[in-house]
């Protein structure tokens, strides 16, 4: 039977009243597990370490849902922790979970003992085993062998990290705060002992897979008793001063002696704005001891993910299913202090009101698929990013393409902010800001950034505008540090395109009837980089010649996959793709083609690990399918527009088997949550198929049920269900679906439908069914 609808505990509440939800002692559990199942207890079945081994870039650390501090260990991976490798250089407080390239690891903070003679966290890092390592979420612990040995454990809220250390007995314990090495380019560091109990500094780095502006992050580290002795560190040379400074290289050394009280904690709070919020930041969420903020932090996660109760499957998939869960809730992150100030991407001071504001925005990734589920599980904090995006273009001149922080990165290419924040409009959490932000997509659709801007925006909109696509410029110059949409004007043609169709519906929403008139006929410039002789989308030249190979596999010109990959990115006319592919038998059976789809069907485990997969970052010269990366999220859902859906749940079920509950369990980058999205929304069922609109695309659940509790302000039902009953590897086709009783032919709902029933319950079978076979049952094109 569905629980009852509660009061929600989130923000600063989840983390500082939620220890009267808990009152038991934290639990742990073996190597690269999470806790051990209590009954009913969803945070057992988390295991953070997940995606730690095979590029998938997650970490296994403390954090809290959408917090700005997430303490985890570094072990020398590009990333930070690598599950293969068996030395910590430092746990840090700050990552980004998934991302590609080194990002965060700000003050890496390790307890070592005896004399200081190394400050290279290269070489003083200690050894681990697996053996002695623990993770669940919002807590981690592992026995550091090196040094006599020392266990460190590690918990957080939102804007502080708390370590314990345990020591052996020793009048030399120390702990190692070095402001001077991240996992990118520190640039200037301040490192100052205030007293006998505290250590502050200030970082200032930059640099994510190319160099970037620089930002700063301000840190204030608290201990729970006095040292007996501290120091400094500058390039190397340690000393007893109390402040250092200077162009990177710095850290302080703070001593205990643990002959008699072993164990010392460390609270350490963060700003993005100066030393002052980080001293408020700590003044308001610090004080309290670890214990106590290890359980709020288990608590605020038993919080969230209850609200996602999913009954039946196996214990690997709930396993995977909640892991991936918990991953989609780590961003983006709270950006501002506890008093609501933040530093803009003007770089001035600005304070919060009426909203929360948020950072680190990988919008090429999330907006296919953890945008819109945000949206649907935790539409309150998904207004306030949406609204923290349209502050970026208010203070800065334009809106981002992927932030870090404080700054623009320019990583990745096309347009994602405008689906970004299109699906923010369609899913209702846009309102009183509906113009404001038609107005910001407007010119970020029809114009280019000033000279003078860091972000270079639609890069390529003066040749699409006037040409109807992107040329392809290879090794052009770059203006600006990150990507270029020259050296991708295949694949940012089509970006743009889906991009002007979602703004073309929000223009007509609003009454803006000669801009939606505009837009939509932009929509079809994916027809400009047709080649009838091949049969597929090629990039153009400045010339307007085909460029690179005829052979789409071996395509030039789209950013990080290969023509094959990308002919499915028309969600907004997959009626108008199907007619130049051939009609609906061509483009079926072109789609069984890239999908092995026969091969699957014989031997699904074999098909999907080696034909589909070829490495995490093996992008190019491939005909088939990739799950491991965005531009084919959407893919296995052609089949609902080309009256075969039986065969998209043959797909999305042979993919989810890529999610284990392992460390190398995850499908290529997590991305900041996008590929756990993928995977939560696909178990439930519901995918979402046209990225900036309210569609989203049905196939068979891997669940007998699942229950979402919904925000009422939002979803005023405050529930709605999915049911499968029986659904297995063997009976997974849908024989009939029922919304709220109702026939629903329909391979689809919209955000409405959510709204107003209550569940939607699918008949399966051992066999397809003629069930969403005709062709108004399949997603209808934008207008």
């Amino acid at each position: 039977m569905h629980r009852t609808q509660r009061p929600r505990l989130r923000g600063p509440a989840a983390t500082l009243a939620a220890v009267a939800l808990l009152g038991g002692v934290l639990t742990t559990g073996p190597a690269a597990q999470a806790a051990p199942r209590a009954e009913g207890r969803l945070t057992d079945l988390v295991n953070p370490f997940i995606g730690t081994q095979n590029e998938g870039n997650t970490y296994p650390g403390a954090a809290v849902p959408f917090s700005m501090v997430q303490l985890s260990p570094d072990t020398g991976h590009a990333v930070g922790y690598d599950y293969t490798d068996n030395q910590i250089r430092g746990f840090s407080s700050t990552h980004i979970s998934g991302v590609g390239c080194g990002l965060g690891g700000d003050l890496p903070v390790l307890p070592t003992t005896g004399d200081i003679t190394e400050t290279d966290n290269t070489k003083y890092a200690s050894g681990f085993s697996h053996d002695d390592e623990k993770a669940s979420p919002g807590y981690y612990q592992v026995g550091l062998t090196s040094y006599g040995g020392i266990n460190a454990e590690l918990t957080a809220t939102e804007r502080t990290g708390v370590q314990r250390y345990t020591f052996p007995a020793t009048d030399k314990a120390n702990v190692l705060i070095n402001a001077g090495q991240s996992l990118h380019r520190t640039v200037s560091t301040t490192v100052e002992v205030l007293d006998s109990r505290t250590v502050r500094t200030a970082v200032t780095g930059r640099g994510f897979c190319q160099d970037t502006k620089p930002y700063t992050l301000y840190t204030v580290t608290r201990f729970d008793r006095p040292f007996a002795d501290s120091g400094t560190w500058k390039d190397g040379a340690v000393t007893d001063a109390q402040q250092s400074t200077g162009a990177a290289g710095n850290g302080a050394w703070v001593r205990f002696d643990t002959t008699k009280d072993r164990t010392v904690e460390a609270t350490t709070a963060i700003s993005y704005v100066d030393a002052a919020g980080a001293a408020g930041n700590l003044r308001a969420e610090g004080g309290r001891s670890f214990d106590r903020v290890a359980r709020a932090a288990q608590a605020a996660w038993e919080d969230r993910l209850d609200d996602v109760r999913a009954q039946g499957g196996t214990e690997t998939q709930r396993r995977t299913f909640y892991s991936s869960l918990y991953r989609s809730f780590l961003g983006p992150n709270t950006g501002q202090d506890v008093d609501g100030r933040y530093t803009g991407w003007d770089q001035k001071i600005h304070r919060a009101k009426g909203y929360r504001y948020y950072q680190n925005w990988s919008l090429w990734d999330t907006y296919r698929t953890q945008a819109q589920l945000l949206s649907l599980l935790a539409p309150r904090e998904a207004r306030d990013m949406a609204i923290s995006v349209l502050k970026i273009d208010e203070q800065s001149g334009w809106l981002p393409k992927w932030g870090y922080g404080t700054v623009e990165t320019n990583i990745m290419t096309g347009d994602p902010v405008t689906p970004y924040l299109t699906n923010a409009y369609q899913q209702g959490l846009l309102k009183g800001y509906e113009e404001q932000a038609y107005r910001t997509l407007k010119k970020n659709a029809d114009g280019v950034p000033p000279a003078e801007s860091p972000a270079v925006g639609r890069e390529a909109n003066k040749e699409y505008l006037a040409e109807g696509f992107a040329p392809y410029i290879k090794g052009r110059p770059h203006a600006k540090p990150g990507d270029s949409d020259y050296d991708h004007g295949g694949s940012a043609t089509l970006e743009y395109a889906l991009s002007d169709a979602m703004l073309g519906e929000m223009a007509a929403d609003l009454g803006h009837d000669d801009d939606a008139r505009r837009y939509r006929e932009r929509a079809q410039n994916y027809h400009r980089i047709f080649d009838s002789s091949t049969g597929f989308f090629r990039s153009r030249d400045e010339k307007g010649a085909f460029a690179g190979p005829a052979d789409p596999a071996k395509s030039e010109g789209f950013h990080e996959g290969t023509s094959w990959q990308y002919q499915w990115l028309v969600p907004q006319d997959l009626p108008g793709l199907v007619g130049l592919i051939g009609g609906t038998d061509a483009t079926n059976e072109r789609l069984d083609s890239f999908f092995a789809y026969e091969q699957l069907l014989a031997d699904p485990a074999k098909t999907v690990r080696e034909v589909w997969v070829n490495g995490p970052y093996d992008y190019y010269n491939a005909d088939k399918y990739n799950p491991q990366n965005e531009p084919d999220l959407i893919a296995p859902y052609t089949y609902l527009s080309t009256g075969q859906p039986w065969k998209t749940t043959d797909v999305v079920h042979g993919a989810l088997t890529l999610f284990t509950d392992t460390p190398t369990g995850m499908t290529g980058n997590d991305d900041v949550g996008t590929m756990s999205a993928w995977d939560v929304l696909s178990s439930i069922g519901i995918f979402p198929v046209q990225p900036g609109t309210d569609t989203w695309g049905l196939s068979t659940p891997v669940f007998d049920r699942v229950d979402l509790t919904l925000d009422r302000r939002y979803y005023p039902r405050g529930s709605f269900t999915v049911r499968a009953p029986g659904t297995s590897d063997t009976d997974r086709y849908i024989q009939s679906a029922r919304l709220d009783g109702a026939d629903q032919s329909r391979t689809y709902l919209t955000t409405e439908d959510i709204r107003s029933a209550r569940s939607l319950s699918f008949e399966v079978g051992s066999e397809p069914s003629a069930w969403g076979t005709a062709p108004a049952d399949a997603p209808p094109a934008l207008r």
